[in-house]
């Protein structure tokens, strides 16, 4: 039940979309699949999909070949693209039951009545699809992509329109699917990948850069690692100095306005806490706030996406 996707490159006339982009999706897993508009994202989806054809390189899902197996490949896929694309006049339970159809499904019927449950649209499920918000058409796209019990997921963006509430939910849909399923997950929200992927591959310019769990490229790429200092009081300027020459890796001190709180710039690989301690009892001051600033997948995502120049 896995991607497998080598040496992939897709040409438009001049324009290279990809190139020779390779990773895997295993089994079990979320792949957080991430990069800037325009670095390729939907095109190698899309090749997954078998919605368009590689110009070379290879992609194998379940053990077929994208371009020799394409109706063997579709039939393991659930596919909810970036733009949502949903029969605005039909209902909610007739649109799942003519996708059930095209399954082939056995018991549509029943399958309809059980997805519509799992995704939260029991109260919406006799209204028509153009009256739902944004939120709702998106369980509508998911129901769809889940309905015939797919062994891939490519989701691209799902979680696009949904409150709080919704969010959760679906989270929790997702983990729940992927449990028995690969799961491909795209979005620009680097929060849904932290809470989602544990293995994130980001892309630029059609070429992979990244490729490691999020943790692993949260303490890699992330930029300076900040610790935030507060004392009882604000420090004299001797303190400070003393503070400024504590180690030879802080690159910098900010007092925030003034006060008694004190941001730490590091090297990325460094613990100052023990330091500040002892510097606090030395300096016979009371220790208020020392916490350890982490950085997060937007950071790493600027830092990866933000310096790789054109080729």
């Amino acid at each position: 039940m896995s991607v497998i996707v080598k040496n992939l490159s897709k040409i438009y006339g001049e324009q290279r979309a990809v190139h020779n982009l390779s990773f895997e999706a295993k089994a079990g897993e979320i792949l957080g699949f991430l990069g800037p508009n325009g670095a390729g994202k939907s095109t190698t989806m899309k090749i997954i999909t078998c919605f368009l054809p590689a110009s070379s390189g290879e992609v194998t899902v379940c053990g077929g070949n994208t371009q020799t197996d394409s109706l063997f490949v579709r039939r393991q896929i659930g596919y909810l693209p970036e733009h949502n694309p949903l029969y605005k006049d039909m209902y909610v339970r007739e649109y799942l039951y003519f996708v059930a159809t095209l399954h082939k499904l056995p018991k549509a019927r029943q399958a309809v009545e059980e997805m519509v449950e799992r995704v939260g649209l029991t109260r919406e499920r006799h209204k028509l699809i153009g009256s739902l918000s944004k939120g709702y058409r998106q369980r509508v796209g998911l129901a769809q992509a889940m309905l015939h019990d797919p062994k891939v997921l490519i989701l691209d963006e799902p979680t696009s329109g949904l409150d709080p509430n919704q969010l959760i939910e679906i989270r929790e849909l997702i983990r729940t699917m992927s449990q028995e399923k690969t799961v491909i997950f795209s979005s620009h929200i680097m929060q849904e990948v932290e809470a989602l992927c544990e293995r994130a591959i980001i892309i630029n310019r059609g070429e992979l850069v990244a490729d490691d769990t999020v943790a692993n490229l949260r303490q890699r790429y992330g930029a300076e690692k900040r610790l935030s200092v507060e004392f009882a009081v604000p420090l004299s300027p001797a303190q400070l100095k003393k503070l400024q020459k504590l180690h030879t890796q802080i690159r910098s001190v900010e007092q925030q306005k003034e006060g008694a709180l004190y941001f730490l710039n590091t090297d990325e690989n460094i613990d100052l806490r023990a330091d500040i301690f002892n510097f606090a009892v030395n300096e016979k001051l009371v220790l208020l706030t020392l916490q350890q600033d982490l950085h997060d997948m937007g950071d790493v995502f600027q830092r990866l996406t933000s310096a790789q120049s054109p080729k």
